[in-house]
């Protein structure tokens, strides 16, 4: 296989799917009351998306599914050197590349070059739905060149990237979501993937919850390497999202976003 039969319609639908369903979910159930305008939150968060888009189409040949389809034919990669069932390495692909993202978000609050166009993500002092969505236009060309860089070292069949990247797209928007989850469910759900109440966490001003719950799939992960915190101390309904150094109106516009990691403050 080549390509993935009506790979862009799938995508979308997802895309589509998800954003509506957690968004219906916020307006009928939501976990917080949002303290910025929301029509302007949405309005900075989605050009946002539109505009990472662009720069990729405009800056890369070919995306990850792509590159992975290319290695599977020349027959690179990690995998191409062991014989395994089709379902054990689509199945291993997609946890090692959740993996892979999870030491990039961990690398993105170490290295300071990389917090510096991270930081956006952080700035929106409300997290909902389309705040899994706000990652800047130069933060999204470094996570393609290091995606593409372990896709060329695992050499993951192309189906298994396809997965990977519908799942991230989705799950990230659910777990950012501003959504009232019942906490019996939360507590079953989160041993598996990263559920809202769980990843809200990460976002919190104060540092040590900023630096924990890295995970965007899998929760395993901050489990094993010692970064999980369960519930915020200040507590889901009265703690603060954001970054203590940015607590006006600013991180809801579009400029602003854009032009921050160019900014000494």
């Amino acid at each position: 296989m080549t390509e993935i039969p009506n790979e862009a319609i799938i995508r979308f639908a997802f895309f589509g799917g998800v954003l509506a369903v957690m968004g219906l979910w916020e307006v009928l159930a939501p976990k917080r009351d949002l303290v910025e305008q929301k029509p302007l939150r949405w309005f900075t968060n989605l050009t946002i998306v539109a505009i990472d888009s662009l720069v990729l189409r405009i800056l890369f040949p070919i995306l990850a599914l792509g590159f992975a389809f290319w290695l599977n034919e020349k027959g690179y990669g990690l995998f191409a050197l062991v014989a395994l069932p089709p379902w054990i390495e689509v199945l291993a692909a997609v946890i090692l590349l959740d993996l892979a993202i999870y030491v990039q978000h961990v690398a993105s609050h170490k290295i300071p070059v990389l917090w510096l166009v991270h930081q956006m993500h952080h700035a929106d002092r409300d997290i909902d739905v389309t705040t899994g969505l706000r990652f800047h236009p130069i933060e999204i060309v470094l996570s393609m060149l290091y995606k593409m860089a372990v896709i060329a070292l695992l050499g993951p069949a192309g189906v298994a990237v396809f997965i990977f990247e519908v799942m991230l797209n989705g799950l990230a928007m659910f777990n950012h979501s501003n959504v009232r989850f019942p906490g019996p469910l939360d507590r079953f759900v989160r041993l598996f993937v990263v559920t809202p109440d769980m990843h809200r966490v990460h976002h919190s001003v104060h540092r040590d919850e900023t630096d924990s719950n890295y995970g965007f799939n899998l929760s395993v992960w901050d489990r094993i390497f010692g970064t999980y915190i369960a519930q915020p101390r200040d507590g889901h309904d009265a703690m603060t999202i954001g970054l203590p150094k940015y607590p006006d109106s600013s991180p809801s516009r579009l400029l602003w976003c854009l032009m921050i990691p160019f900014r000494n403050k």
